[in-house]
């Protein structure tokens, strides 16, 4: 009886063991089947996504190229090693004697050498300028057209060279090769945080009257869109011509495709700056970086916020998020008015050119204030060089200190000169970079630079809090630039840009106390921190270093 009671529980318990190893299969089978579905959906939504068709035709071409490419090296195989040689040879002749960059040069070099066929092919393409040939004479044309709008007085031009004799020289160069001039009576406000700008920007939009301007590289859907949008949708129902136009990057991960449409729906004029498109095509490469805000004429705002959350810290992706802004007011406001029209008009058809006088003049007359400014765009379409310029220029006639802000730090020869040459003289050198990276591959190439810098006598510091977005140069308590461009190849070759030249501004103070408030929240890197750098990281960064030109 015990026995048949003992053999009854361990049954019940075999079963019941039994039951859980069933139930536990049953599961992982579901499991497997929900992931299953879930890979396939996601997949499948990935794949039929405007993004995936786009690489899908992207890769199709690419395909197509290498296949005819292949038919026809079977054909010529006999003469490929020949034909393969001349290319080569008339391509190194080509690229030494292009009035470029020497690091890119050894970049491309470094390249054809490695792999000849497709490191010339590309070299070629990048070089023919296939799809921006026509937004190149486009907007050499506009910005023709457009350069009697403005010019410097002669009153603020004697004030400038009062203020400081190096300034005065530069805006010489910017004023030839820039549609700008050298203006006075700017008042301009600092702005040492996003949501600082962007509370003042809520209640300057909110007294639009005319137009309003408005030219990102980055505008995404949030709080922050959100709140400006709803003064626009209003602002354009009661007449005012509101316009937008942000880079085509942001139909990527941003923006539907059809926002442009939705804008337009509710009296928002809107365009898009370079659409990506399913074609092979380097114009994708020129991207639009500035962000432009003019209100009426009377009021501008540049710098390095987008709109976006996380700028104004309403959202955390790396951390604390530095970034950084001015407003204009005064005549200035003329140059970041053209700007934005110029960019605006380049897909507009020469009969159909507005008349850019109707949004000029209209700022405040009665506005006095101390220092001159100059505002002034970068184009990658022509070859100035201007954003490099200004700042070799502010390094190489620094007297006791230049103080810099910026996110990235991927330099060319000529900027590394001037930044040890300056800190070689005894002139106080310090960039403030992030501490964390928005993007860990570019932080890394950022990091392969910091000892050849901090030899020389340079100080880099990491902002321990979060990522650094600011663009500021600052030098000697008398001169400063705030904007959009980074210390990058991108910004310094391959972006549309804009920032402000400022000398003798009140504001500049404020510059200067932001930066002694920020490098409380810094690490200052030395020698023997970069020594513990990771093996990896060492090798990864001399190997990106080589490429970087090419990013």
């Amino acid at each position: 009886m015990v026995k048949t009671e003992r053999m009854r529980m361990i049954s019940e318990k075999y079963k019941e063991r039994r039951g859980v190893r069933r139930g536990e299969r049953r599961e992982r089978r579901e499991r497997v089947v929900r992931l299953a579905s879930k890979w396939k959906s996601s997949f499948f939504t990935f794949f039929f996504s405007r993004f995936g068709l786009m690489l899908t035709m992207i890769a199709l071409q690419l395909l197509a190229m290498a296949t005819l490419w292949s038919f026809f090296s079977e054909i010529l195989d006999e003469y490929l090693i020949m034909f393969q040689t001349i290319f080569e040879i008339a391509v190194i002749i080509t690229l030494i004697n292009r009035p470029m960059e020497s690091s890119a040069k050894l970049s491309w070099t470094l390249l054809i050498t490695a792999i000849p066929l497709a490191g010339m092919l590309f070299y070629v393409w990048t070089t023919i300028e296939m799809g921006h040939g026509t937004v190149r004479k486009r907007l050499t044309r506009v910005t023709r057209d457009s350069s009697g709008y403005i010019s410097s007085t002669e009153a603020a031009v004697k004030k400038l060279e009062s203020i400081d004799a190096e300034s005065a020289a530069l805006s010489r160069y910017l004023t030839t090769y820039n549609t700008t001039a050298v203006y006075e009576n700017a008042r301009i406000k600092y702005f040492p945080l996003g949501q600082d700008k962007f509370l003042v920007m809520l209640d300057e939009l909110e007294k639009a009257k005319n137009f309003i301007f408005l030219e990102y590289f980055i505008i995404e859907e949030g709080y922050m869109w959100g709140r400006v949008l709803e003064i626009l949708t209003r602002k354009a129902q009661e007449g005012v011509d509101v316009r937008v136009m942000y880079d085509g990057t942001c139909e990527l991960a941003k923006l539907p495709h059809d926002y442009a449409r939705r804008l337009s729906k509710v009296g928002i004029k809107c365009k898009i700056w370079e659409r990506i498109k399913p074609v092979v095509t380097s114009s994708y490469n020129y991207r639009d970086h500035r962000k432009i805000l003019v209100i009426d004429g009377r009021t501008a705002f540049c710098g390095g916020v987008n709109l976006a959350d996380e700028y104004i810290n309403k959202v955390e992706k790396f951390g604390h998020w530095k970034d950084t802004a001015i407003m204009i007011e005064g005549a200035a406001v003329e140059s970041y008015t053209l700007m934005f029209l110029q960019m605006w008009n380049v897909h507009t058809s020469p009969k159909k050119l507005e008349d850019f006088s109707a949004y000029l003049g209209k700022y405040d007359r009665s506005i006095e204030a101390e220092g001159c400014i100059i505002p002034y765009g970068e184009s990658p379409l022509n070859n100035h060089k201007i954003a490099e310029r200004v700042y070799t220029d502010i390094l190489n006639s620094a007297k006791k200190y230049v103080y810099i802000m910026s996110p990235y730090l991927i330099l060319d020869s000529e900027l590394t000169s001037a930044l040890r040459f300056a800190a070689e003289r005894g002139v106080d050198v310090r960039l403030i970079l992030p501490g964390i990276p928005d993007k860990k591959a570019v932080w890394i190439l950022a990091k392969s630079q910091y000892k050849y810098l901090t030899q020389a006598g340079v100080k880099i510091y990491e902002y321990v809090p979060g990522f650094v977005h600011s663009k500021i140069f600052l030098s000697d308590d008398i001169k400063a630039v705030v904007g959009t461009i980074n210390l990058d190849y991108r910004s310094l070759y391959h972006h549309f840009e804009c920032a402000t030249y400022m000398a003798g501004t009140p504001c500049i103070k404020d510059i200067k106390k932001d930066f002694d408030y920020t490098f409380q929240s810094c690490e200052l890197v030395t020698l023997d921190t970069i020594k513990h750098e990771s093996l990896f990281n060492k090798l990864f960064g001399a190997v990106m270093k080589i490429v970087a030109p090419l990013l």
